[in-house]
């Protein structure tokens, strides 16, 4: 059997008897094509003659490229994903009778340099939010109390288009949030999201839920023109728009307001087990790397300030 008949039962398998989605069969296909292109190179076409020594030498490669075969290096993210595939192959081949040994399993796969989130300084912050503007139109009420939304208690975008009425509690300034994993949590807002989701309920939301199409408006509390819930893609446009009218030159999406909701939180004292629970992570080291944000600040601030930074 050749390692192109292997590959092909694998991809298979993922297909029939592991229901994989399409976009994921493909994706595997395409990282174990090159595979079999690297192995083609060694005049390898068995799977019993791979050693794990073949395994890392293939990630090398990923990482390096190499211009006779024209091939552009990946990056460690795309190396990583790679990496699954194989380990699928070879683990797979295992437990077919293939092979006896699993050559993959000891690859590590390159550990991805820690990114720091992007935030915004306060008043770009507030520079974007005044930039909504201050009309009464439906649009206008919407745009300003979803900003104000997702600013005030650091929400997902999914979560914050997610929202149904019953979910806000304007009185006690609180929503229920839906996360990832189906968690929910009920978070503060604070006094503006308060007055600019009151504001569009009850000025705002009725208007726009008079455009709907039929009769029936969903529960979504921030509707689009046609009644029906806003779009992802139209939140971002939202966002967007409103950075723009305020000329922040850098890209803004809804994560970095949230990134900004988390940072601002530290800066001012805030314990990171509370942001950890704000934020809706699972684990509190997911959370910690906003500290590293905090700290990078402080030491901007010193190396300009004091007088003996440097």
């Amino acid at each position: 059997m050749s390692l192109t008949d292997d590959v092909g039962r694998y991809l298979d398998h993922l297909t029939v008897e592991r229901g994989a989605a399409t976009n994921t069969v493909s994706s595997y296909r395409r990282d174990l094509t090159r595979y079999l292109g690297y192995l083609a190179g060694r005049r390898i076409d068995r799977l019993p003659e791979i050693t794990c020594a073949d395994v890392r030498e293939f990630l090398v490669e990923l990482r390096r490229g190499d211009p006779d075969r024209s091939i552009v290096p990946l990056a460690d993210s795309s190396i990583a994903r790679t990496l699954v595939a194989v380990r699928g192959l070879h683990r797979f081949a295992v437990a077919e009778g293939w092979t006896d040994v699993d050559v993959a399993h000891e690859v590590s796969p390159p550990r991805a340099p820690r990114r720091l989130p992007k935030s915004l300084p306060i008043d770009h912050v507030a520079r974007i939010l005044d930039a909504v503007g201050t009309d009464d139109t439906p649009r206008a009420l919407r745009d300003r109390a979803l900003l104000e939304l997702l600013y005030s208690c650091g929400a997902r975008i999914s979560e914050a288009i997610g929202l149904d009425v019953d979910d806000l509690d304007i009185g006690a300034r609180a929503v229920r949030l839906r996360g990832k994993g189906g968690r929910e949590r009920i978070v503060p807002i604070g006094g503006p999201a308060a007055d600019a989701l009151d504001g569009y309920l009850v000025r705002g939301r009725p208007a726009l839920a008079a455009g709907a199409r039929s009769v029936s408006v969903g529960p979504g509390v921030f509707l689009n023109a046609r009644g029906g819930r806003l779009s992802r893609q139209s939140a971002w446009q939202v966002l967007a728009s409103a950075a723009e009218r305020a000329g922040i030159a850098e890209t803004v999406s809804p994560h970095t307001l949230r990134h900004s909701f988390a940072t601002h939180l530290l800066d001012g004292g805030a314990d990171v087990r509370v942001v950890q629970e704000l934020l809706g992570h699972a684990s509190v080291t997911t959370t910690q790397v906003y500290t590293l944000v905090t700290v990078n600040t402080m030491r901007e601030v010193y190396a300009t300030a004091h007088p003996r930074a440097r």
